[in-house]
């Protein structure tokens, strides 16, 4: 009973939780991303930083705390329930079932798509990739493609990779800060020069490149292209406005996404706010993308956080205490329902 009580206890003293970042040097990458998040490295060209992941070989490694050194994998199998909830770990078992990211495009990068839950358990014996884009920061210019403006066959898909115009048969939006998308696995869509922003998504890494721009890769070839495995993987339908709309709101829980997948919310905070997540049977993620702070939970143990960091909320946890310490502080969460 009492190495029980001991294990419960150490549990508390490390509920909320920091990982180090993976940091992903790549064609198409910029020079944002180290200093957004106020980090130390010589690395160049990074266009994403992994900010939380459970994917083999690109594991997540706890950064605070006693647990330091401990992979998200090894913390699931420890704490299980304790950790993703209970339905959660039923469902996903050890598999933690989100990706979070930084991304900073100084290029386009590829035209793309990635394929649904039931196609990609076929092909690959995993998981799609629905996904959500958050905009943190965006040049003069900067703009992004979704989707399909008119229907098109993949007959007429194909022909026009070939031809170098797939640009020309897709939706173009003008972004800035605080835009939102939210990309369904099928969605054919790009990330274009002068984006910064957050992607929440599935655990998945099944991308399939259709188009490319015939650009070398690092290694001074052509990358490998996916036009044949894209065209049964691409949704084709045809929407007026791909881009999800919210109305910002100070100091309250502002809902951005709600799926099958997961729940995102906004809260943009000039003063101090009490999220109550009893209700919730999962862990809760915490994005800062603007200003500093700090986290409290139930049990009076605190964290900071400041731009450019994420932490990993226990599903044990029942309310959490945001704190600005700054003109403004702005959060992105996410969990599992």
């Amino acid at each position: 009973m009492f190495a029980n009580w001991l294990v419960k206890a150490s549990f508390l003293k490390r509920t909320m939780l920091k990982f180090k970042p993976i940091l992903k040097s790549l064609v198409w990458g910029g020079e944002q991303i180290i200093p957004f998040k106020g980090i130390k490295s010589t690395r160049r060209h990074v266009g994403e930083s992994w900010e939380l992941s459970g994917l083999a070989g690109h594991e997540s490694i706890v950064a605070n705390g006693p647990d330091r050194g401990l992979t998200l994998r090894e913390l699931i199998h420890r704490d299980g329930e304790r950790l993703i909830g209970k339905a959660n770990f039923k469902r996903y078992g050890e598999d933690f079932p989100l990706l979070v990211k930084f991304i900073d495009a100084n290029h386009d990068l590829s035209i793309q798509v990635h394929p649904n839950d039931r196609l990609a358990r076929r092909r690959h014996g995993c998981s799609g990739k629905s996904e959500m884009w958050y905009i943190v920061s965006a040049e003069k210019d900067a703009h992004l493609r979704v989707g399909f403006k008119e229907e098109v066959t993949p007959d007429e898909y194909e022909k026009a990779v070939e031809e170098d115009r797939i640009t020309e048969l897709l939706q173009d939006y003008p972004v800035q800060a605080g835009d939102l998308f939210y990309l369904p696995a099928g969605r054919i869509h790009t990330i274009c020069a002068g984006t910064f922003l957050v992607e929440i998504q599935q655990s998945s890494d099944i991308t399939y490149r259709i188009y490319d721009y015939n650009r070398p890769g690092a290694d001074g070839q052509p990358r490998e292209l996916h036009t044949d495995l894209a065209r049964k993987a691409i949704d084709y339908s045809v929407q007026e406005d791909y881009r999800s709309h919210y109305e910002p709101k100070a100091n309250a829980p502002v809902e951005l996404t709600h799926n099958e997948h997961f729940t995102s919310t906004l809260f943009e905070l000039t003063e101090e706010l009490v999220f109550n997540a009893s209700e919730l049977d999962s862990f809760v993620i915490v994005v800062c993308t603007e200003g500093e702070g700090s986290l409290t939970n139930e049990h009076g143990e605190t964290i900071t956080i400041h731009r450019g960091e994420t932490v990993l909320i226990p599903a044990e946890t029942t309310h959490l205490k945001m704190t600005p310490k700054s003109e403004q502080l702005t959060l992105l969460t996410a969990w599992v329902e």
